[in-house]
C-alpha cells in the first residue's frame, strides 16, 4: 500500500514536471533543487519523532511524510503516533496530483509538437 502510495505521488509529480518542461525550458535546471529541497523536508536520513512539536502540524503537509513512515512502520515496527494523520495527508495528496497532474498533462500534450 505504501509503495502504491509513493508510486502514485511520483506519478502525480512527474506529470506535472513533464509538461511544464515541455512548456518552459529552464523547469529542467529548477528541479535538482527542488528534489534536493524535498530529500531535506521529507525523514529520509532522520525519524519523524525528532520534529518539534509545534512544527508538526505543516510538517504533515509533505506528502512523503506518510508514505516514508509507514514503509518504517511496515518494515521496522517503529511506531509513530501520528502515521493515521500523515497517510491522510499523503492519500489527499496523491489524488490532487495525480489528478491535476492528468488533467494539466491531457491540456498541454497538443502544444508538445508545436514546442519540441
Amino acid at each position: 500500500m505504501f509503495l502504491a502510495l509513493g508510486i502514485v505521488l511520483c506519478l502525480g509529480a512527474g506529470l506535472w514536471a513533464a509538461a511544464l518542461n515541455v512548456k518552459y525550458r529552464d523547469v529542467k535546471h529548477l528541479l535538482p533543487f527542488i528534489v534536493q529541497l524535498g530529500m531535506y523536508a521529507s525523514p529520509v536520513g532522520y525519524s519523524s519523532q525528532t520534529v518539534p512539536a509545534a512544527w508538526q502540524g505543516w510538517y504533515l503537509i509533505n506528502p512523503m511524510v506518510g508514505v516514508i513512515e509507514g514503509i518504517r512502520w511496515a518494515f521496522f515496527g517503529v511506531e509513530w503516533r501520528l502515521l493515521p494523520e500523515a497517510l491522510a495527508w499523503s492519500c489527499a495528496w496523491a489524488v490532487v496530483l495525480l489528478g491535476s497532474g492528468i488533467w494539466y498533462f491531457r491540456r498541454t500534450e497538443r502544444l508538445f509538437a508545436d514546442v519540441i
